[in-house]
């Protein structure tokens, strides 16, 4: 994994030099305002996922609301710094948002986790989040969290079960503290769909494990950004064509785009991956409705494979 040298190294310019695909593809993801009632709204059969903006969903089903990596927040850092601002508008505010169930947390880094959006959510807010944060978490003065190591189901509601699923990334929130806790993905199963969160992943051999033992799955939510320069990335997160395979080895009926567009987090330009995507999704012959690059605010109803 990357080290504290690396990341200087990568910040003062040093490495290899990355040649953009889409030099001229700097737009943000595009955007369209979600309102309370479909917010609010629970479909009478499978599930409604609702993309809220880089990582975060509204996962909406079985009499249940979940939240992923919810961030609301202008900025994605401990410091308001304009390279982390939000380059994308939110759908929603977090008032507008149904009683949340449960927010199923990823990992710590600031652009998954965010205090102020959780304390918004109310203290009393039920976490679910990976083994090594409870503690953290409790002394933040958040009073419901269970966490879960990789491949643990844990019901959450009638019918509604949760699975930490395997990644590959790590997780900190200062110098002093990494690794400290794990991180993962998110299997949410209910109502005969099987949903899939990828969590920050670099490409590796958990996503044919995940496949193999729960799979197939219905509709994943797959990370595509952040992948410049490659040498810095490649263990952290996925290129276009790396999220491609894993759509594939994991056994995804459908799938959308996550973690691009919504803050300038490396170096390639903001609206290069869903570009990259659309091309290796036709390299590959995977008719591109099956893995769409999505829009802010977008909602897809996802029921049971007949």
């Amino acid at each position: 994994m990357p080290s504290l040298k690396d990341v200087l190294r990568w910040k003062l310019g040093f490495g290899d030099k990355m040649v953009p695909d889409f030099p001229a593809a700097h737009a943000a993801a595009p955007w369209q305002a979600l309102t309370k009632q479909q917010l609010h709204e629970m479909p009478t059969r499978g599930w409604r996922v609702s993309w809220l903006g880089h990582a975060s969903f509204l996962l909406s089903g079985c009499g249940v609301h979940l939240l992923i990596d919810p961030i609301f927040a202008e900025f994605c850092g401990p410091l308001r710094l304009l390279d982390l601002q939000r380059k994308a508008p939110l759908p929603c505010r977090v008032d507008e948002l149904p009683p949340i169930t449960a927010v199923l947390l990823t990992h710590t880094h600031y652009d998954h986790c965010d205090l102020p959006t959780l304390r918004a959510l109310g203290k009393a807010t039920p976490l679910i989040v990976p083994e090594g944060h409870a503690e953290w978490f409790a002394n933040a003065g958040f009073i419901r969290v269970q966490p879960v190591v990789w491949w643990q189901c844990i019901d959450i509601a009638p019918g509604v079960s949760v699975t930490a699923t395997p990644a590959q990334h790590f997780t900190a929130r200062s110098l002093a503290d990494r690794n400290r806790g794990h991180w993962c993905g998110w299997c949410v199963a209910g109502g005969g769909v099987k949903l899939w969160h990828s969590g920050d992943s670099g490409y590796c051999p958990a996503f044919r494990e995940i496949g193999t033992r729960l799979g197939p799955l219905d509709f994943g939510m797959i990370g595509i950004g952040a992948y410049q320069p490659r040498w810095f990335m490649r263990p952290l997160h996925m290129a276009p064509g790396e999220a491609v395979l894993a759509f594939q080895e994991t056994g995804c009926r459908h799938a959308t785009a996550m973690h691009w567009g919504t803050f300038q987090l490396s170096d390639e330009p903001l609206g290069e991956p869903p570009l990259l995507l659309a091309r290796e999704l036709h390299d590959r012959g995977v008719a591109a409705g099956q893995f769409d690059g999505g829009r802010i605010g977008q909602q897809w109803n996802v029921v049971a494979a007949s």
